[in-house]
């Protein structure tokens, strides 16, 4: 069935290099035959960008990112969508929120969405916002005052970072919301008031891009100084990803071994994590290879030995819900470990498909990639049981058959 509706999907930014399960999304959607219009919040700050996202068809429109920014393009707008029948309404809900958040944020979203309200896109009459924080309240804003309905996926720092009350305010407006793993899932629907609209969605992985691996891992088994164990990691650079955890566990793994670790990604903490690598005396067996687009990522996984990440709570409640890196690197055969925290262990089985240790311990941590690297036969057990999971229970078309359903199932009764 093809769809003659056009939806606007409010993104925080676009493209970027580490959302590439959204750009997967986006593109499903368009091949599922909807007509997309893409707002960003922010311009985007990655030098790079994957191939995928030459594939998206759809237009991108910039909302201002800081309202000051563009003074009169905010002014155009909210003079002209205070003349909507809804906008007395979103006011309102605009000022509850600014009494419980009296932040310069929070009046960015108000005036995002008054611009995005009178700057709408000719004939769409959808909108979903992707993460349930900030996207969620520009799209909020504007479905009340334009009277379009709206929709939300949510993924994981939006989740538990957001406060209960705003969640619980989302989620009393939304037609639907989906979200990528169970723990996420459970809070969600626990905070949407008994309506049973919040659905568990996976991502999934395009196995078109990622088809199997007709080589072979290696057997290094760490014994070898001129044929070290390579070791890599794909991710941000950011607190809940863990890495000063794992830079602390590789100084514990025996000196005997030979490895070499590779960091694949951006972010605010490189500086920091290089910082700690030449105190723990380990700089000279790290490479940064920075942000990478998808293409080069997959040939780094086939010619990898195991993939580690030890993702962690931060102090603030932000984690990740199921990194999509380790579904990518399973898919390739490649041995994970990681810890038990969101839906992590909903894609590894410790000692079945992967290795998952307990979050904040560098010794379990360091204990499990000892394990791997004097296992060859271990990593390839593990490897081969961890993409059968992945190409059984994680192909992406799954999801885009879930979200075209979503969306066909309220129009029909709309």
């Amino acid at each position: 069935m093809t769809s003659s509706k056009k939806i606007v999907v409010v993104l925080k930014g676009y493209p970027r290099l580490s959302e590439t399960f959204i750009a997967q999304e986006l593109l499903g959607l368009e091949r599922a035959g909807f007509d997309l219009t893409l707002i960003s919040m922010r311009h985007p700050t990655d030098a790079k960008r994957h191939p995928i996202h030459d594939e998206i068809r759809a237009p991108v429109h910039y909302l201002p990112e800081y309202l000051y920014q563009e003074p009169l393009r905010v002014l155009r707008g909210l003079l002209k969508c205070r003349k909507l029948p809804g906008f007395g309404a979103a006011l309102r809900a605009f000022l509850k929120d600014l009494r419980r958040d009296p932040t310069p944020n929070r009046v960015r979203r108000f005036g995002q969405a008054a611009v995005l309200c009178a700057e709408w896109p000719e004939g769409a009459d959808w909108l979903h916002a992707h993460f349930i924080h900030t996207p969620a309240s520009v799209a909020r804003y504007t479905s009340l005052m334009n009277g379009i309905p709206w929709t939300c996926s949510a993924h994981a720092k939006d989740i538990w970072t957001s406060p209960d009350w705003e969640l619980a305010g989302k989620l009393s407006d939304t037609r639907w919301t989906v979200t990528c793993n169970q723990t996420g899932f459970e809070r969600l629907r626990g905070l949407a008031n008994g309506k049973n609209h919040v659905h568990l969605s996976y991502h999934g992985l395009d196995l078109d891009r990622f088809g199997p691996f007709a080589g072979a891992h290696s057997a290094r088994d760490g014994s070898d100084p001129g044929d070290p164990v390579k070791i890599i990691s794909v991710g941000r650079a950011v607190d809940k990803k863990g890495y000063d955890i794992l830079l602390k566990a590789l100084t514990l793994l025996p000196a005997e071994l030979s490895w070499r670790f590779a960091h694949i990604g951006g972010g605010a903490n490189l500086p920091e994590l290089k910082a700690l690598a030449a105190k723990l005396g380990i700089a000279d067996r790290i490479t940064w290879q920075g942000a990478t687009d998808q293409k080069d990522v997959l040939e780094l996984y086939r010619q990898a030995d195991l993939f580690a990440l030890a993702c962690r709570i931060t102090a603030d409640g932000d984690r990740d819900g199921l990194p999509n890196v380790l579904v990518e690197a399973s898919s390739q055969r490649l041995v994970c470990v990681s810890t038990n925290i969101s839906g992590i262990p909903e894609l590894l089985q410790d000692g079945e498909n992967g290795l998952v240790v307990p979050p904040e311990d560098p010794q379990a941590l360091a204990a499990a990639i000892e394990r791997l690297i004097r296992d060859p036969a271990l990593r390839r057990r593990l490897g081969e049981a961890a993409e059968r999971r992945v190409r059984s229970e994680f192909d992406h078309h799954v999801s885009i058959r879930q979200l075209k359903d979503l969306f066909e199932t309220e129009w029909r009764a709309a």
